[in-house]
């Protein structure tokens, strides 16, 4: 009887470890994405993984920046051609769940680029917003 019942159990937690396993693949999908957008000089396309919203939130080098239009806008201002945009590589630290609508994001990114590499770290959290998961606020140095 005790081993029917802990196999129910087990099996009752199975499908929100899956549920789980699948929403971290959708993330490590969007920032692949991102990856090969910024690669390619493309931040408008790198910018699909962020809200197109008032309210995202980017914080870098101690200002604070809101909107989604600012921070590409910003982008585009810092990283004006692909000598500067270069290549993008994330190391991912870490994936953890907050919520059931969001996840936190620690990783380090390398820049490999003509005018000078770079690199640092960052803290992202993603929600899921109308069924989409998306980048609300961004903290990088």
């Amino acid at each position: 009887m005790k081993i029917t019942f802990s196999l129910l159990l087990l099996i009752l937690a199975l499908p929100p470890l899956h549920a789980q396993e699948e929403e971290v693949k959708t993330i490590r999908k969007i920032l692949q994405e991102q990856q090969e957008a910024w690669s390619d000089h493309d931040l408008e396309g790198f910018m699909q993984g962020y809200w197109k919203s008032d309210s995202l939130t980017y914080f870098s080098g101690g200002q604070t920046t809101k909107g989604w239009q600012t921070t590409l806008d910003n982008y585009k201002k810092g990283y004006p051609t692909p000598a500067h945009t270069g290549t993008l590589n994330f190391r991912i630290a870490e994936i953890t769940k907050i919520n059931d609508d969001a996840y936190y994001v620690m990783g380090e990114y390398f820049l490999t680029r003509e005018v000078g590499d770079s690199k640092g770290t960052f803290m992202i959290i993603f929600k899921r917003i109308k069924g989409e998961w998306k980048i609300v606020a961004d903290s990088s140095c």
